[in-house]
């Protein structure tokens, strides 16, 4: 039996929760939280106000890290310095350089972190991931990703750190759109450069973006759009759309369908939902939690490593600099800082 605690008992927790309780090979143990509220929620549980504590006493396989942006990579770090497993919430981290930080720490002996870009196991994206690499239908030209949400400011004002550069890393793009900028880099291939603005529409005082668009290039001549915002009236569906020369493919609703030659949809597949949850999550975090208790007692490698959760935190940088440049940024720039900012003197406790 494998013993698991959650550090963060946010909204995002309750999925880890459900997904923990529900794996017959898994035992929740322990939760932390600053808020005390929360322990009359786990009458079985131990549970703890400081995470340092709680990884210091617990005798732990895995953590799952639901903390705000800020304490990814230092709660991760700790869990990796005493030899636990990390589940990371995303974003992986405050920003590339960040992340890189992160990278570093998958290099300790016998610690696994898998970065939660669980939309990477929806049914949707991977029949038309398959039906990309399979080359039936040429190459790409174009992929369109569109995110029109709603947070109001009473969103920001019940946890002031979501609007804080310092503390989230930037707004709609790290917080509610990563998920599709990971997508659209899985699809799309390498990327060349992204042409990108990021805005503030509405008058909520903060410091992160509520809206932020893009034109990315892809090294193997396809173009994608990119548009995020939480200005729109209400949560609409996630809209992600891949165009070939005869064919279109749209992922919306928790649908993937194809158009027709008179463009009538035609449906494929259907994510699986869970019930009780906010529409966008879908019941893919329980699927890769479960494949990666999986991994831990196989010792297998086959989840999301920080690596692989690194471009979409690349895709961010470049249309934050490139909205501030007002220019054209090119991925290898990024590449360069990258080397620069990887530093080797990351300490591990024997």
């Amino acid at each position: 039996m494998l013993k698991a605690a959650v550090i963060g008992l946010g909204d995002i927790s309750k999925i880890h929760l459900a997904a923990i309780q529900a794996n017959p090979d898994v035992e929740l143990t322990a939760v932390c939280d600053i808020d005390s509220a929360h322990r009359s929620m786990f009458p079985n549980v131990n549970f703890y106000n400081d995470y340092e504590a709680l990884i210091a006493e617990e005798m732990l396989d895995c953590v799952h890290i639901c903390l705000p942006h800020y304490l990814h990579y230092p709660a991760t770090k700790a869990c990796v310095e005493k030899g636990i497993n990390v589940f990371l919430e995303k974003p992986v981290a405050l920003n590339n350089k960040e992340g890189y930080s992160l990278v570093q720490l998958e290099e300790h002996e016998h610690v696994k972190i898998c970065v939660c870009l669980q939309n990477r196991y929806n049914k949707t994206f991977e029949v038309l991931n398959d039906m990309i690499k399979n080359g039936n239908y040429g190459p790409i030209l174009g992929i369109k990703g569109l995110v029109t949400w709603n947070r109001p400011k009473a969103y920001y004002d019940a946890k002031p750190w979501r609007g804080r550069m310092d503390y989230a890393g930037g707004g709609v793009m790290i917080n509610q759109s990563i998920h599709t900028l990971d997508i659209m880099q899985l699809l799309g291939g390498e990327i060349e450069s992204i042409r990108g603005s990021i805005d503030q529409l509405l008058d909520y005082g903060i410091e992160v973006e509520d809206t932020a668009s893009a034109h990315i290039q892809f090294s193997n001549g396809a173009t994608g759009l990119f548009f995020a915002t939480i200005t729109n009236e209400r949560n609409s569906s996630v809209e992600l759309q891949v165009t070939f020369k005869d064919e279109k493919f749209t992922i919306k609703d928790s649908m993937l369908t194809r158009a027709d030659d008179e463009d009538k949809k035609i449906e494929l597949v259907t994510d699986d939902k869970l019930p009780g949850t906010k529409f966008y999550y879908g019941a893919s975090h329980a699927k890769l939690i479960n494949r990666f208790y999986r991994c831990i007692a196989a010792n297998s490698d086959e989840y999301t490593h920080v690596k692989d959760a690194l471009m979409s935190m690349k895709m961010i940088d470049a249309i934050r600099q490139s909205s501030e440049e007002k220019r054209r940024v090119r991925m290898e720039e990024l590449k360069d800082e990258q080397r620069e900012n990887w530093s080797s003197n990351v300490q591990f406790e024997k």
